[in-house]
């Protein structure tokens, strides 16, 4: 990779980031004995933007060991009291060496590099060599999301034509609903992190671009040189993914149901969230967060048609 997208990255990791975001990300690091010791830990999502320490924060930690077979990651649900005010956090657990490839493109996965060309922060590393390793992953989301872009959008277009053309394809191929214009939203509220970024990404990956409007602005017209082959190369690897997309995410979802840590009580806090209703967890609902759902269910109902 070129040296300016990988120091773009890691400028950009180390942005901004609460203290007791930080604290509860080392909080993290130290509870990963199963996984292996953490090398590192990613802050990502609403709050990161906000700064808001309200709702569930979302981490990612990456840890030692090999490339993972299977489904990965896992999903885990936490809370932290600091002082009178309680942190929730949501966390997905890989190796780091799984985040790499996958972030480069080399695994069928596609929500990693969709996921970590938007903003990230590095909320904890163990040392620098480790927030360097991750800082080049990450750069690989980058590379991995800017050539896709290009073979999707037009021939010739502004940056934000060909990061919508992938966004659209991405969440239409991930088991999920968006609303209309999900891409647009993601755009605006990052316009500073997307801003060159495409441009960088495509030089790093060997593509080059070529002028076609007036520079200086982040919506000039570009032409990127991607050739046919390659052209054609990348939307065949897009269509094996687009085509087990669903499948695969559904089969994720699947078995977080039965081995997200902790989704008793983050269902129970989504819950009483929107409805009110305060759901107590049992030792046996902790356990048996799928069967105890019906219960929980008409606990919910009943309480509501009471008020």
């Amino acid at each position: 990779m070129s040296e300016d997208l990988v120091e773009r990255i890691a400028i950009g990791l180390n942005r901004s980031i609460l203290p007791d975001v930080r604290a509860f990300a080392g909080r993290l690091a130290g509870q990963t004995a199963t996984e292996g010791p953490a090398a590192g830990v990613l802050f990502y999502g609403s709050n990161l933007r906000t700064g808001s320490l309200e709702g569930v924060l979302d981490f990612y930690v990456l840890t030692d060991g090999p490339v993972e077979s299977g489904i990965w990651p896992r999903v885990s649900y936490h809370e932290w009291n600091i002082g009178a005010q309680t942190l929730r956090a949501k966390v997905a657990t890989m190796t780091l060496a799984t985040f790499r490839e996958a972030a480069g493109g080399n695994l069928l996965d596609t929500t990693i590099w969709a996921r970590f060309v938007q903003p990230s922060g590095l909320a904890w590393a163990r040392s620098e060599r480790d927030g360097a390793e991750i800082a080049q992953a990450v750069a690989g989301a980058a590379r991995t999301a800017g050539r896709l872009a290009v073979a999707l959008g037009p021939e010739v277009g502004t940056p934000e034509d060909y990061w919508r053309a992938l966004f659209r394809a991405t969440y239409a191929a991930e088991f999920r609903v968006e609303k209309p214009g999900r891409e647009d939203s993601i755009l605006s509220v990052n316009r500073e992190h997307f801003d060159g970024l495409l441009r960088v990404a495509l030089l790093d990956a060997g593509i080059g671009v070529a002028d076609a409007g007036e520079d200086g602005h982040h919506d000039a017209l570009m032409r990127p040189l991607m050739g046919t082959p390659e052209r054609v190369a990348t939307l065949r690897w897009w269509r094996k993914r687009r085509r087990i997309g669903k499948g695969y995410n559904a089969v994720r979802l699947v078995r977080a149901s039965t081995t997200f840590e902790g989704a008793a009580r983050y269902a129970a806090w989504k819950i009483e969230r929107h409805t009110g209703v305060p759901i107590h967890i049992t030792p046996w609902r902790e356990k048996h967060p799928v069967l105890a759902a019906p219960g929980v269910l008409w606990q919910v109902w009943r309480a509501r048609h009471r008020g």
